[in-house]
């Protein structure tokens, strides 16, 4: 105890001391957010300055080993690290899926060549990594796809299309679900490929979405010659390392910003400036009450979450509460948002009149936008399915 207690007292400091003022304050939006990679922009200076200082001292990835670009900390303390992180308010210095959800599946079932070529550039945000996995015929029932890598001598050549690829056109390396072998059982004939996005052959299209953001992709593979050695696993393994890579992103999913701390009063600020207040209290008592449910919601999924975290921090694995982390958050984001259009009536429902504030308009696209959480990632009505089979073992 006292160990993390020291520990705690001196990232603490150094977070104090480096981290800039400009990275200790909330996002204004998504253009304030650094994604790596080649492509990479940084709003300003200090974001860049940010995420040099983590870098350094293997803080993005606090949790892998030093050789692979992290600090080396057990789980207590990159726990401690995120914890102290919150408090102080302080900005992730990049945003990553190589980070959140790549990284892990290599550490687990990567080769060693792999972990030392994808690893560091990922932990020092140099790599922007996207997801291959759906497919216009194989969404939630992913095991369909049916995009080919055929072995031809030390190289795979792949063919056919992804969509709903997030950031695709962005990104520079893709991990990717491909079929390796047509005659096995779909769920055994499925491998997971490293792809780099500029290799000859690939190419994406941007899909417009009903929110007018663009961030989702259509990937298409013609002839796309990748080196065999970026396999993961063994031809065939890739439905056990997809699933892996998929509790990964269903964990992230449910901390979307939907649920974060800092979000909590903004219900109640906008009931104030559009319903009014008497007495320092909302006028209208039913709304009180909803408001608090869904503050209470959150706090309760927070909480859950950090348990189950510590669960698996002390080894005990994770229980069956992380299956209901993507299906609770998602749901619960879309409650808030539709109460966050509701409140504020018809002005919730700008797009873009100048009579509407930019947060006015924020409001429409966001509670739009969550309205595919629930889809993306597998939907509520597929976790729901996990859950009740795997989970609870009910009959089928």
């Amino acid at each position: 105890m006292a160990d993390q207690e020291t520990f705690r007292r001196e990232i603490a400091g150094w977070l104090e001391q480096y981290c800039p003022a400009t990275m200790r304050s909330p996002y204004r939006g998504e253009e304030e957010w650094v994604w790596g990679g080649k492509q990479a922009t940084f709003w300003c200076d200090d974001a860049r300055l940010w995420l040099q200082r983590m870098v350094a001292r293997g803080l993005v990835a606090p949790a892998w080993p030093r050789e692979f670009g992290g600090a080396g900390f057990s789980a207590e303390h990159a726990s401690i690290l995120d914890e102290e992180m919150k408090r102080l308010g302080c900005r992730e210095p990049v945003r990553s899926l190589g980070l959140w959800m790549l990284g892990p599946v290599l550490l687990k079932f990567g080769s060693d060549e792999q972990k030392r070529a994808h690893l560091p550039p990922i932990a020092r945000g140099e790599i922007r990594w996207c997801q291959g996995y759906s497919e216009p015929g194989a969404g939630s029932d992913l095991a369909s796809l049916q995009t080919r890598a055929v072995l031809d001598g030390s190289e795979y050549v792949v063919n056919g299309q992804k969509v709903w690829t997030s950031y695709a056109d962005k990104a520079d390396w893709m991990f990717c679900l491909v079929r390796t072998d047509p005659h096995a059982a779909k769920h055994a004939g499925i491998s997971f490929l490293l792809i780099d996005m500029a290799t000859p052959g690939v190419t994406t299209r941007p899909i417009k979405l009903i929110s007018g953001r663009s961030p989702f992709c259509e990937t298409f593979f013609s002839d796309v010659r990748v080196p065999a050695q970026n396999l993961v696993g063994k031809s065939g393994d890739g439905w056990t390392i997809a699933k892996s890579l998929l509790e990964h992103e269903r964990a992230l999913m449910s901390r979307a910003r939907d649920q974060n701390a800092d979000e909590e009063g903004q219900l109640d600020d906008l009931a104030r400036q559009y319903v009014g207040v008497s007495d320092g209290r909302i006028l209208d008592a039913v709304l009180r009450d909803r408001i608090t449910q869904i503050n209470m919601d959150l706090l309760c999924n927070r909480l859950t979450m950090k348990r189950s975290a510590e669960t698996v921090a002390a080894g005990w694995g994770s229980g069956p509460e992380s299956s209901m982390f993507k299906y609770y958050g998602t749901e619960l984001g879309k409650r808030r948002r539709e109460l966050m259009v509701e409140i504020a009536g018809f002005r919730g429902l700008g797009w873009e009149d100048a009579e509407f504030s930019q947060r006015e308009l924020s409001l429409t696209r966001n509670w739009l936008r969550s309205r595919a959480s629930s889809i993306e990632g597998g939907t509520s009505e597929i976790q729901l399915n996990i859950i009740a089979k795997r989970v609870l073992g009910l009959p089928d």
